[in-house]
């Protein structure tokens, strides 16, 4: 039995004219930006650390494959955006290919399941800076919640104003990388590096595994891909800068949390905060302050921003309530949506307080979304583009990464599936109320 409620429409050629002019007032310097803190995110504060952990130097190998490998699931997304821009992002590429049903899932999954990771992310910073200042543990909610309001705020006031705090905060971010490296290197030691490889190809693997998730959120790109002056010309060349920038910063964290940490990395829950306080023990600390709280600031202002997007998108298209549409046109400010998304984050953040800030559930279902996302995009993709191009050979090599991570997400994909099941119940819905209507 089929579960689309829409015939799917047939393969579309790469079509020139498929999107109508937006003038929307993303330049290319805070497009940038917005890529960067949406892909580099809190997974500078604890990715090196483990990853070192897991496979000692060798974590240098697996950080650089899986750049290789984002590079078609970001060029895909890149194609998309820049031909389609649309508030609906990826679910409006899956209903453009798939049809209503399918696209519901996709808009659902990222709505309700990616958005669960926002008070992770708040946790993430949190936990950080409490460790550093060394106040007591229960200060974590409190300061989590400061890191919430801000980029709620923000948006409210509109993209246009978020652009130019992201440009900020995403430069503040790099400069800080570059720092934590610089003042870390003269600690390194070169006898970290041997043995190279000392839990074998498993450990790499590991390794690749967790370093997924730093590279995934090249999609938020496409909810805000009409906010863009020139979305073909800009996407692509913003998303292959944030590609290099992205992978280098990995790269460099890595290696000097090898070289200077060696076996201890990843013992702690603030490697970072060891590694800085090595290098240059007087100002140390407050520089690992500042990345924790400008990567939370950072990642958080992009999320909210496609949050809000999406949601209005999906009132638009009726898979939610029409209300909550306002604001979805390009250059519109969604209020109603985000006033949506605050009061799902304040429900995922009072059920984390009450499982004792356990952040693993929320992260798996997380991860599970957007990985869900990822395969039926990239499907939607093959299907969009025109066949034989750039764009479709990316796209066909990433449906068989997705692939392999659906396999890796295993029981994780209840969340998602939960979801789906409510898609096709709004999909019956629809159904019995068109048969009512029909004399």
């Amino acid at each position: 039995m089929t579960i689309s409620a829409a015939r799917p429409t047939p393969s579309v050629p790469d079509v020139t004219d498929a999107a109508p002019a937006h003038q929307g007032s993303l330049g290319l310097l805070q497009g940038t930006a917005l890529y960067i803190a949406a892909v580099l995110g809190t997974g500078i504060l604890v990715l090196p650390g483990l990853a070192a952990s897991a496979a000692g130097p060798a974590s240098m190998v697996a950080v650089f494959a899986v750049f290789l490998l984002s590079i078609p699931l970001a060029g895909t997304f890149a194609a998309l955006a820049s031909r389609y821009p649309d508030a609906g992002g990826v679910a409006s590429y899956v209903r453009r290919a798939l049809g209503e049903t399918w696209a519901r899932m996709a808009g659902y999954w990222f709505f309700f399941g990616v958005g669960v990771g926002a008070p992770v992310v708040a946790m993430l910073g949190a936990e950080y800076v409490v460790a550093i200042v060394g106040a007591d543990r229960s200060a974590v909610v409190w300061v989590a919640a400061a890191i919430l309001v801000p980029p709620f705020v923000a948006n409210y006031f509109g993209l246009r104003v978020s652009g130019i705090v992201q440009l900020v905060l995403t430069g503040a971010l790099l400069f800080i990388v570059i720092g934590v490296v610089a003042v870390a290197l003269p600690a390194a030691d070169p006898a970290s590096f041997h043995p190279f490889m000392p839990h074998g190809w498993g450990g790499v693997g590991t390794a690749i595994s967790l370093f997924v998730w730093a590279f995934a959120g090249w999609e938020v790109g496409t909810h805000i891909a009409g906010e863009f002056k020139n979305p073909r010309r800009v996407i692509p060349v913003a998303t292959a800068i944030a590609l290099v920038v992205v992978g280098v910063s990995y790269l460099a964290l890595q290696f000097v949390t090898v070289a200077v940490l060696g076996e201890s990395a990843g013992s702690g829950p603030v490697p970072l905060l060891e590694l800085v306080a090595r290098g240059a023990p007087g100002i140390g600390p407050v520089f690992v302050a500042v990345i924790a709280a400008i990567v939370a600031l950072g990642v958080l202002n992009v999320y909210l921003s496609a949050f809000g997007k999406l949601g209005a998108s999906l009132g638009r298209d009726g898979d939610l309530p029409r209300w909550i549409a306002s604001g979805v046109e390009a250059g519109g400010v969604p209020r109603r949506a985000l006033a949506v998304v605050a009061g799902l984050t304040s429900c995922y953040f009072a059920i984390m307080i009450w499982r004792d800030l356990d952040l693993t559930p929320f992260i798996l279902i997380h991860t599970s979304a957007m990985v869900s996302i990822y395969a039926l995009g990239m499907i939607a993709a093959v299907r969009l583009l025109a066949r034989y191009s750039a764009g479709w050979w990316l796209a066909v090599i990433s449906v068989v990464l997705t692939i392999g991570l659906l396999v890796l997400a295993g029981p994780n994909l209840l969340v998602p599936a939960v979801l789906a099941l409510a898609a096709v119940v709004v999909m019956l819905v629809k159904r019995a109320r068109r048969r009512r209507y029909i004399p």
